[in-house]
């Protein structure tokens, strides 16, 4: 169980002698979508196109009340170009979910794990995987996970491979980076990360190039329990032309600021870089209140890793902050956010549309 406990800062590797700055060429700037049907945060969302036709959707999550009786397994699609959002049959599996992570590939999106919540708090990893078609509302069993994960992030690569990167199992985290082939249906374990086994982190891929940040990891004491860490590890990770279960990691220096949590991210390839808004400083369970005892609160401005120059910005916004996301998604002209938490833990129905320029 992820319970409260101290908030500490791990160390990062730096391989990059870079300044980090403002970026005075760039900003982001918000407009707002359609809606959801009813607030909600931690929810996977994916960008599917199916015949010319693109789709949002959005999985699981917890509604306004924050307990753990408000966990579900809605699922959400907004076709682009209409003014309402339809509702579907529920993800199966019966019970609610939260950290679920979902992806696209072939006019498909995939739902993978996310955990449980029990009314004495027990949470449990679910090993489930189902691919949805936005235009029917069918979803379809796939091979499940061959270790359940949830709080993980998932890349697309090749339009039919789909990794898993890290995230928590049952009892604690997993340095696995598990690889979903959409085609045979089947699994392999692709290079493990070499760095801090996390949860809650955030990242993108541009081409072969993974790259993810941040994340809570897990800090055993000689004289006590274990407590929960933030931590300020950047990763890139160059997937092997030749197989793609060989991937080559390298760490990357920090970005500015402090480590954050559940941030949406998302590689931008135009600008051969990776974008990720939102998150908070202060890590928290699923109601938005710190492992520290104290209310989390959503950070503000962007970031931006240029693959390029190895180099870091921030990027300015210009709307209210927000935490609590499972992805960041390409739709229409720009990134979708969808859902999430406002300030003072507020799960919000909005769905924000960035333009970066």
């Amino acid at each position: 169980m992820r319970m409260r406990a101290t908030r500490l800062l791990l160390p990062c590797l730096l391989v990059s002698t870079n300044l980090w700055a403002d970026d005075t060429t760039l900003a982001l700037h918000a407009s707002e979508l359609p809606t959801l049907p009813a607030p909600v945060a931690n929810n996977a969302v994916a960008a599917v196109t199916v015949n010319n036709v693109e789709y949002l959707v959005s999985f699981a999550g917890i509604a306004s009340g924050l307990k753990y009786s408000d966990t579900h397994a809605r699922t959400f699609v907004l076709r682009n170009g209409d003014n309402a959002w339809v509702e579907y049959e529920p993800v199966p599996g019966g019970v609610g979910r939260l950290a679920t992570t979902a992806a696209a590939v072939g006019g498909l999106a995939y739902v993978f794990g996310g955990y449980s919540v029990e009314e004495d708090g027990t949470e449990i990893s679910t090993p489930w995987v189902h691919s949805f078609d936005p235009e029917t509302g069918v979803f379809a069993e796939q091979r499940p996970m061959p270790v359940p994960v949830d709080d993980a992030v998932s890349f697309t690569y090749e339009n039919r491979y789909i990794y898993l990167i890290s995230g928590w199992h049952d009892l604690g985290n997993v340095n696995l980076v598990q690889r979903y082939d959409t085609v045979s249906n089947t699994w392999a374990q692709a290079t493990p990360i070499p760095g801090t086994s996390l949860f809650g982190h955030a990242g993108g891929i541009v081409g072969n190039n993974i790259v993810y940040c941040d994340g809570v990891a897990v800090v055993p004491h000689a004289d006590k329990s274990r407590s929960f860490a933030a931590s300020d590890e950047c990763w890139s990770g160059i997937i092997n032309d030749k197989d793609s279960r060989r991937i080559d990691w390298r760490p990357l220096a920090a970005h500015p600021g402090l480590p954050r949590y559940r941030m949406a991210a998302a590689g931008v390839a135009a600008l051969n870089s990776v974008l990720f808004l939102g998150g908070s400083e202060n890590p928290y369970n699923y109601d938005g209140m710190g492992y520290d005892g104290k209310p989390s609160e959503p950070a503000i401005h962007g970031l931006l890793f240029n693959l390029e120059t190895s180099s870091w910005h921030v990027i300015k916004q210009d709307n209210a902050a927000s935490m609590d996301h499972r992805g960041l998604v390409p739709f229409g002209d720009g990134w979708v956010i969808v859902g999430g938490m406002l300030a003072k833990q507020t799960t919000t129905d909005a769905v924000t549309r960035y333009l970066l320029r």
